[in-house]
């Protein structure tokens, strides 16, 4: 919902087209869009050799602002030149905030990201991690 709001909002004005995610080697932004303003880009982390270590610190982001009684379940941020959508679903990458996503990251049963590959899932697709305890010995 929020993204649809935040999409909604750049279309209204044109941003959506205009808005070109920052190039600047190795530096994780997030993208804010402060009330009547236009969108920001924030520096987040610095020094960062991967896009998924941006997607971590993202997510590190999201975490701590809903652990402090936030309601944003989405974080848009950016990478040298790519989009990054962190959400409750998993992380996906993309050139532009309209476009078409790349889905990188997924969400496991207990909340962690992981690679798509790395979930297991059932027949009917949904994913799903499960702990089961540990047999319990015989009695002897």
């Amino acid at each position: 919902m929020v993204r649809v709001l935040l999409l909604s909002a750049f279309a209204a004005t044109g941003c959506a087209e205009k808005l070109k995610a920052p190039y600047d080697k190795g530096v994780c932004y997030a993208l804010g869009t402060p009330e009547g303003q236009d969108p920001q880009f924030n520096v987040v982390a610095r020094d960062q050799p991967a896009i998924e270590y941006c997607a971590a610190r993202l997510e590190e982001m999201r975490a701590r602002f809903l652990g402090m009684g936030g309601n944003k379940r989405e974080v848009i941020g950016s990478y040298q030149g790519r989009f990054i959508f962190v959400d409750g679903r998993g992380v996906s990458y993309g050139k532009s905030l309209d476009g078409i996503r790349f889905f990188a990251l997924a969400r496991t049963g207990d909340g962690r990201l992981a690679v798509p590959q790395a979930i297991e899932r059932e027949t009917n697709g949904l994913s799903i991690i499960e702990e089961a305890a540990p047999p319990t010995p015989p009695a002897g």
